[in-house]
């Protein structure tokens, strides 16, 4: 059998010493559980406010007749555009203009009659100059002429008021507008005080939502949103919070939030549809974003989690910033490219090794207690 001599069998056993050490050091990592962990980088965070919407022009009227008479016409249909002063409704005016004729005849007649008195008055002055009238019969033929020209007033007010009951007859579109709604047919039978027609009076198209009082310190004048209508999925539009009411409806915890369309309003808009508004209400254009998911403790801007450092797990406390539906941005406490663990069941100081993955388990990602769940069960349509 081969023997070192003395000397050297102790140098060889010196060497051996750090390798066995070695070896024992990568057997303990191999029995080492692997642990999947999420690795922080630097990236875009932007918060938004999710809610619906409905479409809503400045001003609507509604138009109708201050006559009881029968629809001759109807001359618009749901949808036009029509301008001031344009048709809408035309009634039948043959009652109307018998009435117009009737006050025009009693006004000639009341011209006639005055002219007559005042012929009279004429020739009393020039018999009361040669003593052939009394001065009592001079003030009965101004009497006359008194109540000719009364009569005639009367008659020219007459007219006047026959032609604007003509005028009444054809109801006219008060202001540029789009017809909303159409509420009467030819041969209808009109009262005053009824609604006929619904008018969007033309002007901005605007966006009202209702938005609930918790997240109106988040909304600001200005911020930009993406507005999508359910029937157009693809055609998105820009729009901007144009207005916060400075008022809380106290039944249902809401403000009203007005929108307007940056550009021309999308052809398919209609007065009252529903729509998808998201409002950007914050942006950071590079932060240490760290999925909600991953938060153990979290007590207003602090929070906890668990770290792989050296093989190791650690828990590290952070500090926390803006918070969107899914990711938090942390302040202080990590550094890009830490792993952080995801999922429970690891104890300060237990060797693991870490396994980086690209997405969170379901289990992580739906952490009923997460901040994150319950800002999207508050903010769902």
């Amino acid at each position: 059998m081969f023997k070192l001599p003395a000397g050297k069998t102790r140098w060889v056993v010196l060497a051996l010493v750090p390798v066995a050490g070695l070896l024992a050091f990568f057997a303990l990592g191999l029995r080492a559980p692997q642990a999947p962990v999420h690795v922080v980088q630097a990236a875009p965070l932007v918060r938004t406010l999710q809610f619906s919407a409905r479409v809503a022009t400045l001003s609507r009227v509604e138009v109708g007749s201050t006559l009881t008479g029968r629809v001759e016409q109807v001359r618009v249909r749901e949808g036009a555009q029509v301008r001031r002063g344009e048709t809408l409704i035309q009634l039948e005016t043959d009652e109307l203009r018998a009435a117009e004729a009737q006050a025009v005849a009693s006004e000639r007649q009341a011209e006639a009659t005055l002219q007559a008195a005042r012929a009279t008055l004429a020739r009393a002055e020039q018999l009361v100059k040669q003593n052939f009238y009394s001065a009592a019969q001079l003030d009965e033929a101004r009497r006359a002429v008194d109540v000719a020209q009364a009569q005639q007033g009367a008659a020219r007010a007459a007219v006047v008021a026959a032609r604007a009951r003509l005028e009444q007859a054809r109801i006219e579109a008060p202001a540029a507008a789009r017809v909303l709604a159409r509420m009467v047919e030819p041969g209808q039978i009109v009262q005053p005080g009824k609604a006929l027609m619904s008018l969007a009076l033309a002007g901005p198209t605007q966006l009202v939502a209702q938005v609930d009082e918790r997240f109106l310190d988040q909304l600001r004048v200005g911020q930009p949103a993406s507005v999508v209508a359910d029937a157009y999925a693809a055609e998105r539009f820009a729009a901007r919070v144009l207005s916060i009411a400075p008022l809380v409806d106290a039944q249902r915890g809401a403000v009203e939030v007005k929108f307007n369309l940056l550009g021309d309003a999308p052809a398919f808009l209609r007065e009252d549809m529903t729509l998808s508004v998201e409002v950007e209400t914050a942006r950071r254009e590079r932060a240490l974003a760290l999925p909600l998911a991953l938060l153990r403790e979290s007590r207003g801007d602090n929070a906890s989690v668990q770290v792989v450092m050296d093989g190791r797990v650690q828990a590290r406390t952070l500090r926390l910033g803006l918070r969107t539906l899914a990711a938090v941005e942390v302040l202080e406490g990590l550094q890009p490219g830490e792993a952080v663990l995801i999922g429970p069941g690891y104890k300060p100081g237990q060797r693991v090794r870490a396994q980086p993955v690209d997405k969170l388990p379901v289990a992580a990602r739906g952490d009923s207690g997460s901040a994150g769940s319950a800002l999207t069960n508050a903010m769902g349509r």
